[in-house]
């Protein structure tokens, strides 16, 4: 299959043409620079068209050498730009011709009364010099036009007793129409490319508060999905480009949640169907600890991982898990709308100094080490379907607000005996 041929020079030349010369990697200020210099290229070429009407309809026989040596000039500028993409020569060349022209013109038909204050036309520049290229350098712009204006008054003023006839002679009449025409079209022209501008900016605006809210809108996601991998404190510091991210807390409770024969539950499940269940069940539990002032610190399979005393305002954070705990135990016997498989879990707490921080480079997990996240894991491993177990330093931090079971005497792996004590719940 033959591929699509190029566009030819001359339909580029033309696209170029109707998008007033405007390039892909144009700035939005460039674009409407352009915009609006093509905008005013046309505005004073149909305007000199309609003068140049009116003024031969009303009788003088004005000489049209010079006005349409102007048209040309412009057009001749457009061309040029259009095909070099040369915008700084195109703007100087016709801002130049919108000063220069009017004088020109005035001077060719006698002085100022007699060209009907043509030369309001120049005004055109600095106006121009302002909108296409800025505040600053539309000065020297508007100083050329105030020279010309005050050099034109002198020689009207020094040759206004000499007896010299006008190279044009025009009717009162005529002048007076044209003195309100220049007026109008100069005023309207301006006008004209002022609200241009001024409307194209506030498009401009617009587009640049949509592109920024969407960009907060997205800052926010991201914010979000942070916040998911990481409690709020270590975000911050990663995001201001702390590398080491390792703090050590001398006290702080962890609590495990395991479920019961979750391997012979999941055999007979489909992917879907597992997913499905321990989303259920672990989103349940977010919203809980969230609700408790507690860090959920990550899920392993099928276990759950919460801890209190870490980059958190509670400062009864021992109690919390606790409450946390006895909630998610009601929750899993009671609401069959989320514990669809009716799953059991065993449930390890224990309090102690903790490490936590942020491992690796890429795909950042927060997660907690030490002797207490061990012996929590491990009490859960070794605890009882449906029962919450506690070591000594959690139940000696909470016997006075809640009742346990009488102490129990457990084998742990590397621990040898150890003492565990099961919540019940709090005291009344």
């Amino acid at each position: 299959m033959d591929s699509p041929a190029p566009p030819s020079s001359q339909a580029s030349f033309i696209q170029r043409l109707r998008n007033a010369g405007i390039e892909p990697g144009d700035s939005e200020e460039t674009q409407l620079n352009k915009q609006l210099l093509m905008f005013a290229t046309g505005l004073v070429s149909a305007a000199s068209m309609v003068w140049l009407t009116i003024y031969w309809f009303l009788g003088p026989q004005f000489p049209v050498n010079f006005p349409y040596l102007f048209l040309l000039a412009l057009t001749a500028n457009v061309l040029i730009y259009i095909q070099t993409r040369n915008f700084n020569l195109f703007r100087v060349a016709q801002l130049s011709l919108f000063l220069f022209a009017p004088f020109a013109m005035q001077w060719g038909v006698g002085n100022f009364l007699d060209a009907s204050g043509i030369v309001l036309w120049g005004l055109l520049a600095p106006v121009g010099a302002i909108l296409f290229f800025g505040v600053r350098e539309s000065l020297a712009w508007f100083f050329a036009w105030a020279f010309l204006i005050a050099l034109s008054g002198v020689f009207d003023y020094l040759l206004a007793d000499a007896a010299l006839k006008p190279a044009v002679q025009i009717p009162l009449r005529t002048s007076i129409v044209f003195f309100a025409l220049n007026f109008l079209f100069v005023s309207t022209m301006i006008y004209l490319l002022l609200r241009f501008s001024i409307a194209e900016k506030h498009k401009a605006q617009a587009r640049f508060e949509d592109a920024h809210h969407a960009l907060e809108h997205e800052q926010e996601r991201s914010e979000r999905l942070l916040l998911n991998i990481l409690p709020a404190p270590v975000a911050l510091r990663l995001k201001n480009a702390e590398h080491t991210i390792a703090d050590g807390f001398a006290d702080a409770t962890v609590m495990f949640a395991d479920i019961v024969n979750f391997t012979q539950v999941a055999a007979n499940m489909t992917p879907s169907q597992v997913f499905s269940m321990l989303n259920s069940i672990f989103s349940a539990f977010d919203d809980m600890a969230e609700q408790h002032g507690l860090e959920k610190i990550k899920t392993i399979g099928d276990a759950y991982m919460v801890a209190g005393g870490i980059n958190s305002d509670n400062d009864d954070y021992s109690a919390a898990i606790a409450d946390l705990a006895l909630a998610m135990q009601k929750l899993l016997r009671h609401d069959f709308a989320v514990n669809t498989s009716h799953l059991e879990m065993r449930m390890g707490i224990g309090t102690g100094p903790v490490v936590a921080g942020v491992v690796g480079k890429k795909k950042f997990i927060y997660d907690l080490w030490g002797d207490t996240v061990n012996l929590a894991s491990r009490i859960t491993s070794e605890g009882v379907p449906g029962m919450i177990q506690c070591d000594t330093a959690t139940y000696r931090r909470l016997s006075d607000r809640f009742d346990f079971h009488e102490p129990q005497t457990i084998y742990l792996k590397g621990k040898g005996d150890m003492t565990v004590y099961r919540l019940i719940g709090r005291r009344a």
